[in-house]
């Protein structure tokens, strides 16, 4: 039994994932996956500096973040690049879980946090797609705050992914986030019981 789960920047995915996770799921996180594949030494590395250039690296030889965060959300080109890259090792780490998790204990709900999963068309792997959703002017007071960025920033962010709205419509679960902690542990409570893990 598996669940994708997605939603936009900022909209409390991973307080969802850890809400889940307390309720016995298991969690395979993509982000943390994203970071290891691009480790120093990495030919995932070796692809986005040969693709992107040495300024790409910081000075202990990790990969500059934030400065290429800056260049491929402006540019959808580049986005789709960096993508082409790093992706395919993402999912062949992810399918490796999930197999493992699977072997492990066939009835443990697996939950795989995929911040890009529609953007990367991957809702047709899993069984169930659950949405964390907020409003989108609440999304880029968040982000903004977050990560204390330019409302210009923020909503380059969110233009890099499909509208909020546009992933509601598609899930097959929605986790309302923007009533409060209480009203989201409760929708939660809900998810877990109606698919028996309590």
């Amino acid at each position: 039994m598996n669940i994708g789960l997605t939603g936009g920047i900022a909209s409390g995915k991973s307080t969802v994932a850890a809400l889940l996770a307390q309720h016995g799921a298991a969690l395979i996180d993509l982000d943390r996956i994203a970071r290891e594949v691009v480790l120093p030494g990495s030919p995932v590395l070796k692809q986005i500096v040969d693709r992107f250039g040495s300024d790409m690296l910081q000075d202990d030889g990790s990969l500059h973040r934030k400065r290429l965060g800056e260049i491929v959300f402006r540019s959808a080109a580049d986005l789709e690049a960096l993508n082409a890259i790093t992706h395919p090792a993402i999912r062949q780490v992810m399918f490796q879980q999930m197999a493992a998790y699977e072997e492990e204990d066939p009835n443990r709900l697996i939950v795989v946090d995929v911040p890009l999963l529609y953007e990367s068309k991957m809702e047709q792997l899993f069984e169930e797609v659950m949405v964390v959703y907020v409003p989108r002017q609440l999304q880029l007071k968040r982000l903004m705050e977050r990560d204390g960025i330019t409302k210009e920033q923020a909503e380059a962010r969110l233009n890099a992914q499909l509208d909020i709205e546009a992933k509601r419509a598609q899930a097959d679960i929605v986790i309302w986030n923007d009533q409060g902690i209480e009203e989201t542990k409760e929708q939660v409570l809900r998810f877990v019981k109606k698919k028996g893990m309590l």
